[in-house]
């Protein structure tokens, strides 16, 4: 199946979804960060929440960012995203080891423990707007609920996935996120409340071959879901020798002299997509004068 975002209403526009596949996004992270099974897992799904709430984003040139403090062994996460879709993320421990759950699954929950989610949007005001929001289980899917309901007041289910192959590649991906409008009646909310509890996993869906138009067409039987638009995420790091440069520059005179001092080349790592950037000293000098 190939990555796409759906887009779409339903019950007579009561209620809007966003529905994704991710399996080549999501494998194309494990390989650029060699993550273990569970960082894949809990890397993947925040991808994935990444690149649905990009799409959902107003302007062009808006820019989001997902980030995960937390306490457990995988120390931390950090994805963003901008309004094509367009992805990028690591995790600060991508080898994490841990044995599966209780129900044989990957511990994304223990992965992560206690900690916050903070969801960073930058929509060229002069500060960009922070969210805040407790983990509430380390699943992420049940956190990002979570922080629409506390900080955006916004009734809002999301479902994330990531299947395994025994291979440790990626087998599927995906998720969705439902937002009910300001004037959704109760008893849809009643029957959605209802429909959502008994819903498979996404993975054991798209194992089925269901598409994420399939799945939105199952979830809202009934209720005329229909597509209103479609964008294809992918993995994508901006990074850039320039930027890297400019970045480098701003950490100040004093820093840049000791970097000159030591007359050995400097090389830079993006967190991104592991592309190792390397400053001479007389890219150091150039810095210097230039700062």
């Amino acid at each position: 199946m190939n990555d796409m975002i759906i887009q779409g209403m339903a019950a007579d526009h009561q209620v809007r979804f966003f529905a994704a596949s991710t399996r080549n996004l999501v494998e194309a992270a494990r390989s650029i960060h060699n993550t273990s099974p569970v960082a894949t897992a809990a890397l993947g799904r925040l991808l994935t929440a990444g690149a649905l709430m990009g799409s959902m984003c107003k302007n062009e040139t808006d820019v989001l960012t997902l980030q995960i403090q937390c306490s457990g062994p995988i120390g931390g996460l950090t994805v963003t995203s901008n309004a094509h879709a367009q992805v990028k993320g690591y995790a600060n421990n991508p080898g994490v080891m841990l044995p599966p759950s209780e129900k044989g699954k990957l511990d994304v929950g223990r992965a992560l423990d206690m900690g916050v989610l903070s969801v960073i949007k930058d929509i060229g005001l002069k500060e960009p707007y922070i969210g805040q929001s407790e983990l509430v289980s380390g699943e992420i899917a049940e956190d990002l609920t979570y922080y629409y309901a506390a900080s955006e007041q916004i009734p809002t289910s999301v479902a994330l996935g990531v299947l395994m192959e025994k291979s440790n590649t990626v087998q599927h991906a995906g998720g969705f996120i439902i937002q009910l409008m300001p004037y959704a009646d109760e008893q849809l909310i009643t029957d959605l409340e209802g429909r959502l509890k008994e819903f498979s996993s996404i993975t054991a869906l798209m194992e089925q071959g269901m598409t994420p138009m399939d799945m939105m067409r199952r979830l809202f039987e009934g209720y005329a879901p229909e597509q209103t638009g479609e964008i294809t995420p992918e993995y994508r790091c901006d990074c850039s020798r320039e930027r890297v440069y400019q970045a480098v520059m701003s950490v100040g005179q004093a820093e840049l002299s000791d970097m000159l001092r030591e007359q050995k080349p400097v090389d830079v790592s993006c967190h991104f997509c592991n592309r190792t950037y390397t400053f001479q000293p007389e890219d150091i000098e150039r810095m210097l004068h230039s700062s």
